[in-house]
């Protein structure tokens, strides 16, 4: 299926922000290993001397993000999963910031984190691969908003997009 083809009624407005910086003729197994190689190959360019740079006192380390589009990746592959299978309780929001205080990104390695996203994501397109069109389609409801699993898997990529922007921007 191509991003084009999300309904409005597939995601929150919220969401549609990470969507937008995916093309629309992008189709969803293709685009999710696409960024997947482009991150990677983009992390691996980042000096190790500056993962644990900040931009401002406030604002996480290159190492804490990655670590936040970790568990967001994870977050994100149970919720498709739980709406795939037809889950019909509300799933809860969680947030981000509270997670990255509790977590120690910046003691891992740069080569650690990267193998770890990859390996995440790779689980992820097995798992978006073994869903049908019908199970792709099934609305659930997280953080009290509607969502397909589709949906989630291109909002997954779009995430990542959005985060590799600001490293590019903000950090190197």
């Amino acid at each position: 299926m191509k991003r084009s083809e999300l309904g409005f009624d597939e995601i929150g407005e919220f969401y549609w922000n990470y969507l937008r910086l995916i093309p629309e003729d992008a189709e969803l197994i293709d685009c999710l290993k696409r960024n997947t190689h482009d991150f990677t190959e983009f992390l691996k360019t980042i000096p190790k001397e500056k993962w644990n740079d900040r931009y401002a006192p406030d604002k996480w380390s290159i190492a804490q993000m990655i670590q936040h589009i970790l568990d967001t990746e994870r977050i994100f592959q149970y919720r498709a999963l739980s709406f795939a299978r037809g889950e019909n309780k509300p799933l809860p929001g969680f947030d981000h910031d509270f997670y990255a205080m509790n977590y120690t990104a910046e003691d891992r390695t740069a080569s650690d984190l990267i193998r770890e996203f990859r390996a995440i994501r790779e689980s992820g397109i097995f798992l978006f691969r073994s869903f049908s069109e019908d199970m792709l389609g099934r609305i659930g409801n997280m953080n009290e908003m509607n969502a397909t699993p589709r949906a989630i898997g291109f909002i997954m990529a779009g995430h990542v997009l959005h985060h590799k922007d600001v490293i590019e921007k903000r950090y190197i």
